[in-house]
C-alpha cells in the first residue's frame, strides 16, 4: 500500500503547506510545469519523487525528468505526462499510444483544472490534480491524495489551498 500525493503546475512555487502534505505521503508525483528545480529538490529531500517536465520547463528539468513517465506502482500501470488531454480528446502526441496500450491510471496537468474521470472506452482512470502554484488563471490551488493498494486506487482526496 502506498499513499500518493499528486501535484502539478507548481510554476516555481512551493511552501510549507505543500511540504506538510509531502511529508505525509509515501511518494510524490509531479505532472509537470515544475519551474525552478528548487521545487523538486525540496520534495526529493523528503520523499521519493516521480515527475515529468512541462511546457514551461527549461533544459535542466528536461534533462532530469522525462516527457512521459510510465511505471508500475503496486499493481497499477501508471502513465504521467504534462499535456495529455481528456478521455475522447487525448492530445495528438499520445493518442495512438494510449489507445494501443492504455494504462490503468493516466495523469496529466497543464490545464490548471482539477478533474478525475473514468475513460470507459479504454478502461482507465484519468486524473489531473489542477495547479498548486500561484501562477495561472485558476482561483483555487489544488492537489490530489490517494492510496494505491495492490491494484486498487482508493481513498481519493482533494486538497485545496486558499485563493491565490
Amino acid at each position: 500500500m502506498k499513499k500518493i500525493l499528486l501535484l502539478s503546475d507548481t510554476h516555481s512555487y512551493i511552501d510549507d503547506a505543500i511540504l506538510k502534505h509531502v511529508k505525509q505521503a509515501d511518494e510524490v508525483w509531479h505532472a509537470g510545469d515544475i519551474g525552478d528545480l528548487n521545487v523538486t529538490n525540496q520534495i526529493k529531500k523528503l520523499k521519493p519523487l516521480k515527475a515529468v517536465f512541462g511546457n514551461i520547463d527549461g533544459h535542466e528539468a528536461r534533462t532530469e525528468f522525462p516527457e512521459n513517465n510510465r511505471f508500475m506502482c503496486e499493481g497499477v500501470d501508471v502513465w504521467i505526462t504534462h499535456i495529455g488531454g481528456y478521455p475522447n480528446r487525448y492530445d495528438i502526441r499520445i493518442r495512438d499510444s494510449i489507445r494501443k496500450n492504455p494504462p490503468d491510471l493516466f495523469i496529466c496537468g497543464h490545464s490548471h483544472i482539477l478533474k478525475v474521470m473514468p475513460d470507459k472506452k479504454l478502461n482507465l482512470l484519468h486524473m489531473n490534480p489542477g495547479a498548486v502554484g500561484k501562477y495561472g488563471f485558476h482561483k483555487v490551488r489544488t492537489m490530489l491524495r490517494f492510496v494505491i493498494d495492490e491494484s486498487n486506487i482508493k481513498d481519493l482526496e482533494v486538497i485545496e489551498f486558499e485563493n491565490r
